[in-house]
């Protein structure tokens, strides 16, 4: 018999040319993740984490999962993207230690201006109310998308549009590839917004907007939501002339991922 010769039933398991294997610096990366994170806790400034959650279809369509109700509601029979009144690109900021998120809709594209400019809305109407004394703020965020670690655009978006416009000092660290979910936004607030739409067609953006409202936990979660409002062109390209005036200071620990830009006065 197959028991007789070491057989027995097993699932496979996620190992070979893992993350682990591709960059073994992945833990000190993370190590001093926790050790920026502890300075600014105790130096009593912004801890914020950032991402694009899964961008949406508004209209008549179906959703996973199933939800209380006498009759289904009935949806569109195609997920096509003709059939639907708009594409959501909701961009999330959420506040490490204050445990509030919010949402940012936008209705063009992710892109590196999109993604800054959610963050410094973000700061200009509650940021700066909840930390009035903060002279620096820190942005955890993943190592790809709009707010990647290799794109100019987004660096170039944080020195003028958020350390400039807001004489404030941005420092920046990036998980490692692969590593996205361990950054907090997603286990602590898009994790919950998506269970609280779970099976809930999102025919309008207003929709939208109220089940994210609506997220809460036992544990004190709140969040906002507001849109965000503009066409973004994809592909905007930062010259090096551009770029090389950045007042942009790598670390000493993996300076790609870890980094700081300085406010220039105008």
């Amino acid at each position: 018999m197959l028991l007789d010769k070491g057989f027995s039933l097993r699932a496979n398991f996620k190992k070979k040319n893992g993350v682990r294997a591709k960059y073994p610096e992945r833990d000190e990366q993370f190590k001093y993740i926790s050790s920026v994170r502890a300075k600014f806790t105790e130096e009593a400034l912004p801890i914020i984490s950032v991402d694009t959650k899964k961008k949406e279809l508004i209209g008549d369509f179906k959703r996973p999962g199933r939800t209380w109700q006498k009759k289904a509601d009935e949806v569109n029979e195609h997920d096509f993207r003709s059939l639907a009144t708009c594409r959501a690109v909701p961009y999330g900021i959420y506040d490490v230690t204050k445990n509030i998120g919010h949402i940012f809709v936008g209705t063009s594209n992710d892109t590196p201006k999109f993604a800054v400019d959610a963050i410094a809305h973000w700061w200009k109407i509650e940021g700066r109310q909840q930390y009035p004394n903060a002279d620096g703020i820190l942005i955890l965020a993943d190592s790809g998308g709009s707010n990647g670690f290799r794109s100019r655009a987004w660096k170039y978006q944080l020195q003028t549009e958020l350390s400039n416009a807001f004489q404030i000092q941005v420092s920046v660290c990036h998980y490692p590839t692969g590593c996205s979910k361990w950054n907090p936004i997603e286990h602590r607030l898009f994790s919950f917004i998506s269970i609280n739409w779970f099976g809930k067609p999102l025919r309008t953006l207003d929709t939208m907007l109220a089940y994210i409202r609506g997220t809460s936990t036992s544990t004190g979660l709140s969040v906002k939501a507001s849109l965000l409002d503009g066409g973004y062109e994809k592909s905007q390209r930062v010259l090096a002339k551009d770029f090389n005036q950045l007042d942009l200071r790598p670390h000493e620990t993996h300076p790609a991922w870890n980094y700081t830009i300085y406010p220039r006065f105008s």
